[in-house]
């Protein structure tokens, strides 16, 4: 009977998941992260003996006596070890021989001039457009009838062309062009647009010494008439907003000496400034070839 009787089928039971599997992986992770950081921190460490014996060999078995390995102790001796690329390269020079010295010295020297022949040719190309630009302005006042409403001259900040008020461009603690003024700009506009120069619009009061009447400073009126013409550049003459900013002066920066009689007109304007499109280095050559200019016409005449 006990041959006959069905054997029970052996069971298998799942085992209990492990919820802890986890914590191997990261414990690894740690592990890799503690031996990078010991790696970086051994790199990290320079055996100065060591170096210099290192470097010491090598100078002899090359035999190059005034190499730069040769020429001084180490650029990580006592406390230049973060010598920084000055200190480097002024040790490389020092260990050279005097006549590769003196080489080096031609070198630096040549491209110096060759630099600042360059700033000065971009310069003296800019000062020759901003001048054809100055031309073609007063041209087109002059066939208006506008000429004496503005003043153009060309300084560091570039070609300044200043609306002034003889002809009444702004009226007394007012920020509103008059029908004069608004013809003015209008005159100027068509120039101006076909410019890829950036424009930045600079305004200005007088220096009477009288609080304006509808604004809290002169730094407020200003920068009201600025605003002015700007929006009428944009908005009626069709210049891109992108080449357009502005500056308030108050009264700090007068056109005609204020003790002269009639400055007081001219003074309250609004300065129309081309910018130069050369870099800052150039820009700041374009006043003396201009100086230099006025010198020779001067001469000449």
């Amino acid at each position: 009977m006990s041959s006959g009787r069905r054997r029970k089928k052996h069971e298998e039971h799942e085992e209990p998941e492990n919820h802890e599997r986890w914590l191997v992986t990261y414990a690894d992770m740690l592990t890799l992260l503690m031996v990078l950081f010991i790696v970086m921190f051994a790199m990290s460490q320079v055996d100065q003996k060591k170096y210099n014996a290192l470097k010491t060999g090598l100078a002899e078995g090359f035999g190059a006596e005034s190499s730069f390995t040769k020429g001084t102790d180490s650029i990580l001796d006592g406390e230049d070890i973060d010598a920084g690329p000055n200190l480097i390269e002024s040790q490389v020079f020092e260990s050279l021989p005097a006549e590769q010295q003196q080489l080096v010295k031609d070198a630096v020297n040549a491209a110096e001039q060759q630099r600042q022949q360059r700033a000065a040719a971009d310069a003296e190309a800019e000062a020759n457009k901003l001048k054809a630009i100055q031309a073609r302005i007063e041209r087109a006042m002059a066939r208006k009838g506008y000429a004496d409403d503005i003043q153009t001259t060309i300084d560091a900040r570039g070609l300044v062309v200043s609306l002034v008020s003889r002809h009444v461009v702004f009226r007394p603690d007012l920020a509103s062009l008059s029908p004069r003024g608004q013809a003015v700009v209008d005159v100027l506009t068509p120039v101006l647009r076909g410019l890829s120069n950036a424009l930045r619009i600079d305004g200005h009061t007088n220096q009477e010494p009288v609080h304006p009447r509808y604004y809290a400073t002169d730094w407020d009126l200003s920068a009201a008439r600025a605003v002015t013409v700007l929006r009428r550049l944009n908005e009626v003459g069709d210049i891109p907003a992108g080449r357009l900013s502005l500056s308030a002066f108050g009264h700090e920066a007068p056109l005609v000496d204020p003790s002269k009689p009639g400055s007081q007109r001219v003074n309250k304007r609004v300065d129309i400034v081309v910018l130069p499109s050369t870099t800052n280095e150039s820009d700041q050559v374009v006043q003396q070839v201009q100086d230099v200019r006025t010198s020779r016409q001067g001469v000449d005449g």
